[in-house]
C-alpha cells in the first residue's frame, strides 16, 4: 500500500509538470517553411501577452512543489522508486547512449541527404557515409572521441550552406554529444563523472534556446496548426503557442536543477517527445531521437547531487528568480544576436520590401515545405 502511495505521488508529480500542451514539439523547422532572418515578434509583444505570465506562474508553483516533496520524507522514497524502475537501464546507460547515438546516425545515412537534422539538407552523398563513419567510430571506446570530432566536423560543414544563427539550434546539443563522446572512455575517473552532466546542459540549452522560437516566430507554427488542429487540444492557437514555448523552456531549465525536478522534467518531457512522433512520424522520430536518448539517461541518473550552485538551487524561492534569470539571459541573446545578423527589421533575403516569414528560399531550394504546400516553389 505504502509503495502504491509513492507511485501515484511520483505520477501526480510528473502529471503536473507535463501539465502544458506540448505535443507540437516537432521542430517546426522540420515541417514547415521559415525565414530564419524575418523580423521577429519584439520581446515587449511577447511579455505583455497574458498567457506568457500565466504559463510561468503555473510552472513556479509545479516546480516549487516537487522541490519541497524532494526535501520532505517522501523525497528520498520517490528517488528509490525511480531507481527501482530504471536501476537495469542505469546499470548499461554508457551502452545505451552508445547504441541510441550510433542507431542516429546510422538512421540519417539510410535517409540520406542531410547534416545532422531533416532541415539541414544537402545534395553532398558523401555527408552520408561521413555519418556512416561516425557510426562504426562509436563501436569502440578508443576511437569514441573521433566520433564526437566528426559531430562538430559536420555541424561546421553545414555552415557552408546555412546561416549561424539558424546553426545555433544544434550547437549546443552537438558539442554536449561530442563531449560525451570524448570524455567516456577517459582513465580519468574525476573528468569522467561529468560525461551525464556535458549531455544533459547540452540538451538543456539546446531546449530553452529552442523554444524561443514559438515567441520570435509564433507564425511559423500557423501552418502546422491549420494542417493539424488536433496538436493545439482546442485551445486558440495564440494561447497553446506561447504556453507550449513557456513549457520547453522551463522543463528544459528543470533538466538544469535539483535531482527530482530534473528526472521529472525528463519524464514529462520523454512523454511529450514520445507523443509528437504518432502525429509528425518517422522523421519525427529520426530527428529528435538524440533527445529521447538523453531524456532517458537523465530519468534514469542515480546521483542525487547538485555539482552547479547547489546552495542556492537548494531554496525553494530561487526557483522563480532561478527562471526569470535564464528568461532574460536567453532572450536578449536572442533577439540581441539576431539583430546582430540581420539588423533590427530583419532580412529575407529577398529582393522586395516584403518580410514574409513563410515562402520558398531560392537560395536553398531544399529547403523544408508545409504538407499543405506553404513554401513551394512559385510557379511560373
Amino acid at each position: 500500500m505504502r509503495s502504491g502511495r509513492h507511485f501515484l505521488l511520483l505520477c501526480l508529480l510528473a502529471g503536473a509538470v507535463a501539465f502544458f500542451p506540448m505535443p507540437a514539439d516537432a521542430h517546426v523547422k522540420w515541417f514547415a517553411p521559415y525565414i530564419v532572418g524575418a523580423a521577429p515578434q519584439s520581446i515587449g509583444t511577447v511579455l505583455s501577452d497574458p498567457w506568457f505570465w500565466i504559463g510561468l506562474a503555473l510552472v513556479v508553483v509545479f516546480f516549487s512543489v516537487t522541490r519541497l516533496v524532494e526535501t520532505s520524507r517522501w523525497g528520498e522514497r520517490i528517488h528509490d522508486g525511480l531507481d527501482y524502475v530504471t536501476s537495469p537501464l542505469w546499470k548499461r546507460i554508457d551502452d545505451y547512449i552508445r547504441v541510441t547515438v550510433g542507431a542516429f546516425f546510422v538512421a540519417i545515412f539510410s535517409v540520406g541527404g542531410v547534416y545532422l537534422t531533416p532541415d539541414l539538407k544537402t545534395p553532398a552523398e558523401w555527408v552520408s557515409w561521413l555519418q556512416l563513419l561516425i557510426a562504426a567510430l562509436i563501436f569502440y571506446r578508443s576511437t569514441m572521441p573521433l566520433a564526437g570530432i566528426g559531430i562538430i566536423a559536420l555541424w561546421l560543414l553545414a555552415l557552408r550552406d546555412y546561416d549561424l544563427f539558424h546553426l545555433f539550434d544544434y550547437l549546443a546539443l552537438g558539442v554536449g554529444i561530442a563531449g560525451y563522446l570524448v570524455i567516456e572512455p577517459s582513465k580519468n575517473e574525476a573528468l569522467r563523472s561529468h560525461r551525464f552532466e556535458v549531455l544533459r546542459w547540452g540538451l538543456a540549452i539546446a531546449l530553452m534556446w529552442s523554444s524561443l522560437e514559438k515567441f520570435a516566430f509564433p507564425g511559423w507554427f500557423y501552418p502546422l496548426v491549420e494542417e493539424k488542429p488536433f496538436l493545439t487540444f482546442g485551445m486558440p492557437r495564440d494561447v497553446f503557442i506561447p504556453m507550449a514555448g513557456i513549457a520547453e523552456f522551463t522543463m528544459g531549465f528543470g533538466l538544469l536543477w535539483t535531482p527530482l525536478v530534473r528526472r521529472l522534467s525528463a519524464v514529462a518531457l520523454l512523454v511529450i517527445f514520445t507523443a509528437a512522433v504518432w502525429p509528425f512520424g518517422r522523421i519525427d522520430l529520426i530527428g529528435h531521437g538524440l533527445i529521447m536518448a538523453i531524456l532517458v539517461a537523465v530519468a534514469c541518473d542515480q546521483y542525487r547531487i547538485t555539482r552547479f550552485l547547489p546552495s542556492l538551487k537548494m531554496h525553494a524561492p530561487a526557483i522563480p528568480g532561478g527562471i526569470a534569470a535564464a528568461m532574460a539571459l536567453f532572450m536578449t541573446a536572442y533577439w540581441g544576436l539576431h539583430a546582430g545578423f540581420y539588423g533590427a527589421d530583419g532580412f529575407t533575403g529577398s529582393p522586395t520590401d516584403e518580410r514574409a516569414t513563410h515562402s520558398f528560399n531560392e537560395e536553398h531550394p531544399h529547403g523544408p515545405k508545409s504538407d499543405s504546400g506553404i513554401g513551394a516553389p512559385p510557379t511560373k
